[in-house]
């Protein structure tokens, strides 16, 4: 255990190292306006060349920055969580090489070695969910695979598509990329970023650890959906790509936060959360505001790692417990890790000077500004009520209310390895969305909107806190409803069938069809007329084979009458 601790130390160290120079790094770049590219040729064949290329410019440092203090945060918060596993060593390995594979896909400006990184977190992704050995994991291990495998052949055929331009450095050829090949890179990142019709797979990730999804949910898988369209964004616009990307995300946006309002598993809310959140960075990438998508991006990593590590600390206490129900007044008992997770909660929903209120606020003004059409304004205004409504509803859960598991008297505090990242993500989430607008939009941004709409989203904040509270308040009456509208509340608390859908109906006609192929031609004509009919007719021959032989006599005498009669009739 000892030698996990030290390993642990070892890593939070190089880590942050490697954060705070990538921050330095990215603030210069940022202030002179300049960026590096270094870039070498491995094999030219004909007129195509394979490059290996680097990109150091402001993004790609102040993203890897936040990736490598978060990854840090995450590993030595794992040392106490999972203190009492057996392969406590062979996680520590895999979430390291997830940050690696993070790390080749953000200073990658090449799709070829994009690939790498893109293919290293679906592989390490699908590890981690089947971390724990059980029938659960392993279905959602695959599902997780077989989802992410969909965007890797999007991005293979994207490079095959893009062979014809000589090269596969997207930043030198934006505005050749084709159409189609610039549908297959949104198609990858929706898989990647669980859009919809891909979405079933985020909630079923939870089956990993929690540090793991603190990892995934906050700055690595689920982002680089988002962090290659912000790559690829000069060539998004004003394409019909672009417009679908509109659609899917703001249906995605809406779907998770309808579902995290009927949810009770505490993962699977926060994992609803951060699809939500994806879609709403979708829905800016798509219309045109590629840098405060990634603005967001930045300060939700901050507040969804500290999110996720909070409720790893409640499961942890309360004896792995995920239900929500049960949790009432844990104010009491873990003061701590409830005064952060209701710290995250707050950024969430965007309260005032927090992480998440610099981001949202901007990105819902210029969201309401912009050439948004009407469904999908609408979408986005009641996804912004719906996550004040399950924000606060978790704070309710949390902190009023009286404690359902008083069998469980030892309930407090976790280690003080891992309230110390904890309390070092809550420091971000208060002033990182602060230094972060200051450092990414030096200049104010000019927003002109009439009195109404500028106050439209204070007001849809104000009342999803209320439904928030009121549904928790006067619960039974509610309840009793939810009966008689149980296949309204079935379709909205089951991401719109979406699990379902991906799994069994996804698969239900290929196995079928395989099936029906397998008893009518494997199994029938070709058996009949294949092998199974050649066995029956050697088996025949040799049985009459046989036959004879054991019945030598009898076959003698046979002969013998058989040329007796020809001689009589011939002669």
């Amino acid at each position: 255990m000892q030698w996990n601790l030290v390993m642990n130390l070892i890593s939070l160290v190089f880590l942050l190292i490697i954060s705070i120079s990538s921050l330095f790094i990215s603030m210069m770049l940022l202030s002179t306006g300049s960026s590096w590219f270094l870039d070498w040729e491995i094999i030219s064949l004909n007129s195509s060349s394979l490059v290996g290329a680097v990109i150091v410019d402001w993004v790609s440092m102040m993203f890897l920055s936040f990736v490598t203090f978060i990854s840090s945060m995450v590993l030595f918060y794992s040392g106490s969580y999972m203190s009492g596993d057996n392969n406590v060593n062979r996680f520590m390995y895999l979430v390291l090489l997830f940050v690696v594979s993070m790390s080749f896909l953000i200073i990658s400006p090449n799709l070829v070695s994009i690939l790498l990184g893109w293919d290293g977190l679906g592989l390490v992704s699908y590890a981690l969910v089947i971390y724990y050995q059980s029938e659960g994991s392993a279905n959602a291990g695959m599902l997780t695979a077989l989802s992410n495998r969909v965007g890797d052949v999007a991005i293979l055929l994207s490079i095959s598509m893009m062979l014809s331009l000589g090269s596969w450095n997207f930043l030198f050829n934006y505005d050749c990329i084709s159409l189609l090949s610039l549908g297959m890179v949104v198609l990858a990142a929706m898989t990647k970023s669980a859009q919809i019709p891909f979405s079933a797979w985020l909630p079923a990730a939870m089956a990993a650890p929690t540090p793991v999804s603190a990892l995934v949910h906050s700055s690595t898988l689920v982002t680089a959906g988002v962090y290659i369209l912000i790559r690829f964004s000069p060539s998004l616009s004003g394409t019909v790509v672009q417009e679908i990307l509109l659609l899917f995300a703001s249906l995605t946006m809406f779907m998770a936060g309808l579902g995290a309002n009927f949810e009770t598993d505490l993962k699977k809310i926060i994992a609803l959360s951060t699809l939500s959140q994806l879609g709403v960075m979708m829905v800016i990438l798509s219309l045109g505001w590629a840098e405060l998508a990634f603005f967001h991006l930045l300060t939700h990593a901050l507040f969804k790692a500290l999110l996720f590590m909070s409720a790893g600390s409640i499961i942890h206490s309360v004896g792995d417990y995920q239900d929500i129900r049960v949790m009432g007044g844990l104010i009491s008992y873990m003061p701590l890790s409830v005064m952060t997770i209701n710290l995250a909660n707050l950024a969430l929903c965007g309260m005032p000077f927090l992480a998440g209120f610099y981001s949202k606020d901007l990105m819902l003004e210029m969201a309401f500004m912009g050439s948004l059409n009407e469904f999908c304004f609408w979408l986005l205004v009641l996804s912004t009520g719906l996550t004040v409504c399950y924000t606060f509803r978790l704070v309710f859960y949390s902190i009023v209310g009286n404690f359902n598991l008083s069998a469980l008297t030892g309930v407090d505090d976790s280690s003080s390895t891992m309230t110390g990242p904890m309390i070092g993500l809550a420091i971000g989430a208060v002033v990182g969305g602060c230094f972060l607008s200051w450092s990414v939009f030096p200049g104010p941004s000019m927003i002109c909107l009439t009195l109404m709409v500028k106050l439209l989203a204070l007001v849809v904040s104000i009342v999803g806190g209320l439904v928030g509270y009121l549904l928790n308040v006067v619960g039974a009456s509610f309840r009793l409803y939810c009966l008689k509208a149980v296949s309204l509340v079935t379709f909205s608390g089951s991401m719109w069938f979406m699990p379902f859908l991906s799994s069994k109906v996804a698969s239900v006609g290929v196995l079928s069809g395989g099936y029906s192929y397998y008893h009518t031609m494997d199994s029938g004509w070709l058996e009949y007329y294949g092998g199974g009919g050649l066995y029956s007719l050697f088996s025949w021959a040799s049985s009459k084979l046989q036959f004879i032989q054991d019945n030598n006599m009898m076959a003698h005498v046979l002969i013998m009458l058989l040329w007796l009669v020809v001689l009589v009739l011939f002669l």
